[in-house]
């Protein structure tokens, strides 16, 4: 595989184009936002991760990394765009069908198709048959064993904040649609991956995937909804946990004011629309995870009960500590709840430079350092564990949702 086009330059795709690119791979990295290229082409990154813009910068100064708007030829195509869901939780893959069919104008025998995004069960067998609509002069797994094209599913697994040390070392999973498909995508990761690259029917891949997240996203429901229950009993639910923690079969997870970003508070819906019936403690999970930033808005109004025109602090807009991801965040779906019933909102958040879209041109809404809105508020709403917001000190009273006191 000498050359490989990367198909969406956002938080997966830019990190693997880069360690393919470091790794000696002629890469050309494909986005639809022109300052995304723009950016990426400077040697820069529009997304915060130690370590990736000195990568990106050493890659592109030396030829190996590329930036276009539009798809270009290569050996192998990588998908890694987006995979939201509708208003009903239906899953909308017009983000990979449109990837898709402009892949297949380029399209040649030999080359290997592979989809990253998240993605339900039988995606990637509905890529085969919508490449072979494109292009009929080929053949495709669905069709045959030996075929001109190879596909395959291959789901990353990364952690923001770790996303360069564990792409290299955490183990692959390669769904192929075929053995030859998966031969070929293994051979393809191995030019940078350390972990252990395993082979199964892309199925598997993609039910793997949406797994581990359902996985992720029923034990935060558990501490989640523990410490609705603590709060009703009076009991200080962080101190219990690591009570309950020291019984040797027991790890409960840190509850916080929700769940959010793209996988695990997304991906569960992928499982629940297709199986409904069966994906009861799934669905309950997603239920209590998405109620949780009402409780905390409840308690903030409680707090605020006894106080003319007050002015909330809220620390953290971001999705996790110490990462510039907003998306899915149930802190920013909290400030912009708070301020849509009126409330003057302080946001605070350390890791972005300007205040998201949804909050933007609100009266109520004010983007201040974190000394100046300890100054101004009558109440402190710790809504991220970020290292800034670590032992505050502070006169003011604080709701702390993350236990940002250790």
């Amino acid at each position: 595989m000498k050359k490989l086009c990367m198909v969406g330059l956002g938080y997966i795709g830019l990190p693997t184009a880069a360690m393919f690119a470091k790794n000696g791979v002629d890469v050309k990295g494909v986005d639809i936002n022109p300052y995304v290229v723009r950016t990426i082409n400077k040697g820069n990154i529009h997304i915060k991760e130690p370590g990736l813009k000195e990568l990106v910068e050493d890659v592109v100064k030396k030829g190996n990394l590329k930036a276009y708007t539009s798809i270009q030829p290569a050996d192998a195509f990588i998908i890694a765009v987006p995979t939201p869901f509708k208003e009903n939780y239906e899953p909308d893959l017009k983000y990979v069908k449109a990837a898709v069919k402009d892949i297949a104008k380029v399209l040649k025998k030999g080359d290997l198709v592979i989809l990253e995004s998240t993605s339900p069960v039988g995606t990637t067998r509905k890529i085969s048959k919508w490449l072979a609509e494109e292009r009929s002069d080929l053949s495709f797994p669905h069709q045959k064993e030996n075929s001109d094209v190879k596909i395959a599913y291959c789901p990353e697994r990364i952690l923001p904040g770790k996303m360069i040390k564990e792409l290299e070392e955490n183990d692959r999973i390669i769904g192929g649609l075929n053995k030859a498909s998966s031969k070929e995508a293994k051979e393809l990761y191995k030019i940078f991956v350390k972990g252990e690259c395993v082979e199964t029917t892309a199925e598997v891949a993609e039910m793997s995937k949406l797994t581990e997240n359902a996985f992720r996203d029923v034990n935060i429901a558990f501490a989640n909804e523990l410490s609705m229950i603590c709060d009703k009993a009076g009991i200080d639910v962080f101190e219990l946990i690591q009570m309950a923690n020291r019984h040797p079969r027991v790890n409960i997870l840190q509850p916080g004011c929700g769940v959010g970003g793209h996988c695990i508070a997304v991906d569960p819906w992928f499982i629940i629309h297709d199986f409904p019936d069966e994906a009861i403690l799934m669905k309950t999970a997603r239920l209590i995870n998405e109620k949780k930033p009402l409780f905390v808005i409840e308690k903030v109004k409680e707090a605020l009960k006894d106080v003319t025109n007050p002015k909330i602090a809220v620390l953290g807009l971001t999705y996790k500590p110490d990462v510039d991801d907003i998306r899915e965040s149930p802190a920013l779906e909290i400030a912009k709840l708070l301020s849509d019933e009126g409330f003057e909102i302080l946001a605070v958040e350390p890791n972005i430079k300007t205040l998201p879209k949804v909050l933007e041109n609100r009266k109520n809404v004010k983007f201040l350092p974190l000394n100046e809105a300890l100054s101004e508020a009558d109440l402190v709403v710790i809504l991220v564990k970020h290292k800034e917001f670590l032992n505050l000190k502070t006169d003011k009273k604080v709701l702390d949702f993350v236990n940002a006191k250790v």
